[in-house]
């Protein structure tokens, strides 16, 4: 294999590596193309098809494509490729049709920490959550980092990764499922909100929590009471208390 078709465990470096992954639909977190890479009928191709399969593509200096990949003959073409595959809402559903139980999800706003969200995809499939909802940009995606923080638990629980985590809810919403979010401004604690009907939880970004146009389309609005001087939780703490909660409602009444 050339040097320009090196491949660390999460990266794809190179113009026709990169193009032959997004023809095959490997699951591909983001694409990176450096700011002064040629403008030719490879590239485009390749930005035509992270278009068509929402992925994201950031323009970088070419020193940080030598960084990802530890190769300076890289083509001014990077990918970091996803440890499993994604589904989409609609295969989310499907999923959940085979569980006993109403459907339970967890929705990420911008959860941008790998160790993060694998502690959450680990508490997940400890829970009975059906599935996880990330967004494709500005936000972790499923690389080897993940896969080590859940311990495992990414091959179990499903993960669906959307554009828009406004419209997911909406999605989510005409299927009939209940959208909690948890807000440290809001009145109800999260252990008076009734989750044994489907449900999705969302939990927002760290530092900055749950967006405004997120926060609107919630139907429930729910708080962690906190009585020492830190404001917030990390999110895979706050998430994991949530998500117990569920569990523990659904159990004591014979659902899970």
């Amino acid at each position: 294999m050339s040097t320009s078709q090196r491949h660390t465990r999460d990266v794809i470096a190179g113009r026709q590596p990169v193009l032959e992954a997004l023809r095959a639909g490997r699951p591909v977190n983001k694409v990176l193309l450096a700011r002064d890479v040629a403008r030719h009928s490879i590239i485009a191709e390749i930005l035509y098809l992270s278009r068509e399969q929402h992925i994201p593509v950031e323009h970088v200096p070419a020193r940080a494509l030598a960084d990802a990949c530890r190769t300076a003959t890289h083509q001014g073409v990077v990918a970091y490729v996803a440890a499993k595959e994604y589904i989409d809402l609609d295969g989310l559903a499907a999923v959940s049709c085979g569980w006993p139980n109403e459907p339970l999800y967890v929705v990420l706003d911008g959860i941008e920490d790998p160790q993060n969200l694998g502690a959450i995809l680990r508490t997940a499939d400890a829970t009975g959550v059906h599935g996880v909802i990330v967004r494709s940009r500005r936000a972790a995606g499923l690389t080897a980092a993940v896969s080590r923080a859940s311990a495992g638990a990414v091959e179990y629980v499903p993960v669906a990764r959307v554009p828009n985590i406004t419209n997911a809810i909406c999605s989510l919403k005409e299927h009939g499922v209940w959208v909690v979010g948890i807000d440290a401004s809001a009145t109800m604690r999260y252990t008076e909100v009734d989750m044994r009907s489907s449900l999705a939880i969302v939990i927002g970004s760290e530092g900055k929590g749950i967006s405004g146009i997120v926060r609107r389309h919630c139907d429930i609005l729910a708080s962690i009471p906190m009585r020492g001087r830190v404001t917030s939780l990390n999110a895979s703490v706050a998430a994991a208390l949530v998500m117990y909660e569920a569990f523990r409602q659904r159990d004591w009444c014979g659902i899970v």
